[in-house]
């Protein structure tokens, strides 16, 4: 029962941390710190928008040791004396594999590639998340957001 109930624990932490742990990557998400700075303002045309892939996070350990608690966990329940050992320390490294490339999984995101023609005359491209599987559309003014590095396209 005791094992029960920290299993139920840990995944519930998992599954908060990794909600947490997700950010948009939309034109519409902001930070907390990005709130109530000047932005740099542009306009331009959507030349094209093709689809692409955001990988998944990789540098967060949420994954990796949720997966290794609970595989260390279930590894603890075979077996006796050195057998248990040896199942706890292979459940909680295979289980920390697992977490990994299951977080990776789930924070990847449908991005798409904006091609566009700035009213300088520039052509430029941005990659960001799509929302509600809206894509850009060749000849739609969009407006673009500079702050700190990030640029944000934004409809009009």
């Amino acid at each position: 029962m005791k094992n029960r109930s920290v299993l139920i624990l840990t995944l519930s932490s998992a599954l908060f941390l990794g909600a947490c742990a997700t950010g948009g990557l939309t034109g519409e998400s902001y930070s907390r710190e990005d709130a109530r700075q000047v932005q740099q303002v542009e306009f331009g045309s959507v030349l094209s928008a093709r689809p692409v892939v955001i990988e998944g996070n990789k540098d967060s350990a949420v994954g990796a040791v949720s997966g290794g608690v609970i595989g260390g966990i279930a590894g603890n329940s075979v077996g006796d004396g050195r057998g248990r050992v040896l199942a706890t320390a292979v459940g909680a490294i295979v289980g920390g594999i697992v977490g990994q490339k299951v977080e990776q999984n789930v924070t990847r995101k449908q991005g798409q590639e904006i091609s566009i023609r700035m009213e300088s005359g520039e052509t430029i491209s941005v990659v960001q998340e799509v929302k509600d599987n809206k894509f850009f559309q060749p000849g739609e003014r969009v407006r673009l957001l500079e702050l700190h590095g990030v640029t944000r396209v934004t409809y009009l």
